[in-house]
């Protein structure tokens, strides 16, 4: 359950008015028991009432608790639709003071997306805008916004989170503690200190009977009626006042009472939920690219081969929802006894969800550019400049290429996952291999960068091994090199050593942390997240060379940027 904004406060005397403040607890109310009869009626009319005392500031806070009331309800496209809408009104009216709550709004979004690590850098970035713009009071629900980030990874860390949200509260917008002291209470309930929360739940009636409010008080409710041991009424309780958000406070629920098979039940249906969300958001963006394929359909019907390509990308993405869907069958096939399967589902789920997730954005940021520049080539008022339209057409394919690329990791690391050692029958060229290596990958790397290779092997050396699977491999690393390299070299180098043929790709860029040397290797794994990329090309790298009978590493000596070394027997 997502916090609200509270809002900032102004110089205008309106605040203190009874009209005002009637209004403000109204909306505040119906936010906090999620009722929407009653919240969209009562937020309208705020808007208005601020609308007319012209506070700017006020009036798009509450826009903001629009939004995340939609999110609580689990209506993602429709709060998404609004923060954009949000974002684009504050630039035009320039209220730079104000952007802080677009990053706001775009936190809350990556959250719900499953990026972590982007929602944590826009909730922080809000701070800091609000610390520049003096907007203190409005500081303790961004708090709250992490500790919801932070609460399953770093429980200590959520903890201090909360603190800092009740210091500030307690100094700036003192009607906003009980909110927090309530989701304080629900933390002690989380880390199974059982006696402080009943002290908290103490507390939360004594609030409410003086008429005080937390969106967090159902939860308290529910929980309470679980310490009880009233475990049944806890869960309809649950069922009733949650909807789209019971599942995960019955999955803890039934875990705590020990009912372990309910909890795995459960947790089969949290996990359901979760993917009907993750689908509505990848659904809703391939309808959107299906539109506007439409619309520039009609206006230019010479772009039939960029559409026919769309199209296929299109049919590639409802293949990779069936591929999702039979790794999860895949992992419940192989449960046996259900406290192991609870356990097991945990871990499937998370790796499920960074899955999808990864796959929707390296997938959808290239998509969106694709789509951008169709419509700019089916504008009627662009000018036929060819040079225009011929960079346009390559940075299209170059886009194409990287969605085409990204699918052949995911499908050649499935395969090489479920096959055996892979017979060595192709006689390979060393000398020539990496010839052609740096011909084919030249155009590919940045302009102050060289591309070579250096051998002092004889022109006629060879080796035994599959040619296609090598050659594959070797793209990877110098694909790994050409990300992470943006002034320098990188060279190729073979050489042998006894039985065994060594080739490795040395770059100037980045580098890789010791630390890191085998993390890289595993799936999903980027050390820098804003590169694009699945995180599997390594991981395919390190699959493939196995099977032709060799290995894969980092070499932690190396200084200056990355050296990726292959080693490969030499058959006599």
């Amino acid at each position: 359950m997502l916090a609200g904004i509270a809002s900032a406060s102004a110089d205008d005397g309106y605040k203190t008015s009874q009209e005002y403040l009637a209004l403000r607890d109204s909306m505040r109310h119906a936010f906090n028991s999620g009722d929407s009869a009653r919240f969209f009626p009562a937020l309208s009319r705020l808007e208005d009432y601020l609308l007319k005392q012209k506070d700017l500031h006020a009036y798009y806070t509450q826009r903001c608790n629009e939004i995340v009331f939609q999110m609580n309800r689990q209506r993602i496209f429709e709060a998404y639709k609004l923060a954009r809408q949000l974002s684009k009104e504050l630039r035009e009216r320039k209220l730079d003071n104000e952007m802080y709550m677009a990053y706001n709004m775009l936190g809350h979004l990556n959250r719900y997306c499953g990026n972590k690590a982007a929602a944590k850098q826009c909730f922080y970035k809000v701070i800091e805008l609000m610390e520049k713009g003096g907007y203190y009071e409005s500081m303790p629900p961004i708090y709250m916004n992490l500790v919801n980030v932070e609460l399953d990874d770093d429980p200590k860390e959520a903890q201090r989170l909360l603190d800092k949200a009740a210091e500030i509260a307690a100094k700036y917008s003192p009607d906003r503690v009980f909110d927090i002291e309530t989701r304080k209470t629900l933390s002690y309930y989380n880390g199974g200190d059982t006696e402080r929360f009943l002290e908290g739940y103490k507390r939360y009636r004594e609030g409410v009977a003086q008429g005080q409010s937390s969106v967090h008080g159902r939860s308290v409710d529910i929980y309470y009626q679980a310490c009880m041991g009233n475990t049944d009424e806890a869960v309809a309780m649950a069922r009733k006042e949650l909807a789209d958000d019971a599942h995960a406070t019955i999955t803890k629920i039934f875990e705590r009472s020990g009912r372990w098979k309910e909890a795995y039940e459960s947790l089969r249906e949290e996990t359901s939920a979760n993917d009907s969300v993750n689908n509505v958001i990848l659904s809703n963006s391939i309808q959107i690219f299906r539109d506007e394929l439409h619309l520039y359909d009609i206006e230019r019907e010479a772009a039939q081969t960029r559409l026919y390509t769309l199209a296929t990308i299109t049919a590639l993405l409802l293949l990779l929802l069936m591929a999702c869907g039979y790794i999860l069958f895949s992992h419940r096939r192989h449960m046996r006894q259900i406290k192991r399967a609870y356990e097991h589902a945990l871990e499937s789920d998370k790796m499920k969800a960074a899955f999808i997730q990864n796959m929707s954005h390296e997938v959808r940021t290239p998509l969106n550019v694709i789509s951008g520049f169709a419509q700019v080539l089916a504008n009627p008022e662009l000018s036929s400049d060819g040079s225009k339209r011929k960079e346009m057409a390559k940075t299209m394919l170059a886009n194409t290429r990287i969605i085409t690329n990204q699918i052949d990791e995911m499908l050649e690391l499935s395969f090489n996952e479920s096959s055996g050692a892979a017979p060595r029958v192709d006689v390979v060229v060393v000398n020539t291999l990496l010839s052609d290596l740096v011909r084919e990958n030249r155009d590919y790397v940045s302009a102050n960068v060289s591309l070579s290779y250096s051998s002092p092997l004889p022109d006629n050396f060879s080796i035994k091994t599959q040619h296609g699977m090598l050659r594959r491999a070797l793209n990877t690393l110098i694909d790994n090199a050409i990300k992470n390299t943006t002034r320098g070299t990188i060279i190729l180098k073979a050489d042998t050593a006894g039985t065994e043929m060594t080739i490795a790709v040395e770059d100037t860029g980045t580098g890789i942390p010791m630390q890191d040397a085998e993390r890289v290797f595993e799936r999903f794994v980027k050390l820098d997240s804003f590169k694009a990329g699945l995180g599997l090309g390594l991981t395919l790298c390190r699959k493939i060379i196995t099977r032709l009978g060799g290995t894969v590493s980092v070499d932690t000596s190396y200084r200056g940027g990355a050296r990726l070394v292959i080693t490969l027997p030499i058959d006599k």
